[in-house]
């Protein structure tokens, strides 16, 4: 039997969601440690340990502390599902994988995410850039998926976890989702698969 991985995070974060959502995908048992970083929990000595930069989401499973959300994702595959659809072992669909991995930390980081940053939490960033780097990202996404389902085979793998969260949340930034239909029926596609758990959204904003 598994014991339950910690999971330390902060609940509207969507680096920290991704790891939550793989976890329930993958049906491990885990549990959430929320930090409270408003008091600078996660710079203090004790989380350091865990995650040396301070940054979340962070793991421990079973004394193995790990941190990074893309990281993380190909742990909890390698470990609990390995030869699964999750990460794909031929060369050309592990390059993409990883395509995305780095988009997730690029493109979708300086986009979506920069844009719900501003508005969610206050962050001194340009707002208007990255909802011009977000409308960029969705129109090319868009046109990607107009034959495809997913992001990289005919089946779910860790490049549409990694992407999922900030660009479902991306109306929180005050990027509008409604011109981007097949953006709209892949983030369907992943909210309908068994075990799903969703990010806590911003109050009095419509994720359409």
């Amino acid at each position: 039997m598994v014991n339950k991985i910690k999971l330390y995070r902060n609940p509207k974060s969507g680096h920290c969601h991704r790891v939550e959502l793989m976890l329930a995908l993958l049906n491990l048992p885990y549990q959430t440690i929320d930090l409270d970083m408003e008091n600078a929990e996660h710079k203090k000595a004790a989380y350091l340990k865990i995650s040396p930069f301070g940054l979340v989401p962070a793991i421990d499973d079973e004394g193995f502390t790990l941190s990074d959300s893309n990281a993380i994702l190909i742990y909890l595959v390698q470990k609990y599902a390995p030869n699964s659809q999750w990460l794909p072992c031929d060369a050309k669909s592990a390059a993409n994988v990883q395509r995305w991995l780095s988009i997730a930390a690029d493109n979708i980081y300086s986009g979506p995410c920069a844009a719900r940053l501003v508005t969610l939490f206050g962050a001194p960033l340009d707002h208007a850039g990255a909802v011009k780097k977000s409308h960029d990202l969705l129109i090319m996404m868009e046109a990607y998926l107009e034959n495809r389902q997913w992001l990289v085979q005919t089946h779910i793998t860790i490049a549409d976890v990694a992407a999922y969260s900030y660009i479902a949340h991306a109306p929180e930034g005050g990027v509008s989702l409604k011109a981007y239909p097949n953006i709209r029926a892949w983030i369907g596609r992943i909210e309908q698969l068994p075990n799903f758990v969703p990010m806590i959204p911003s109050a009095h904003v419509e994720l359409s």
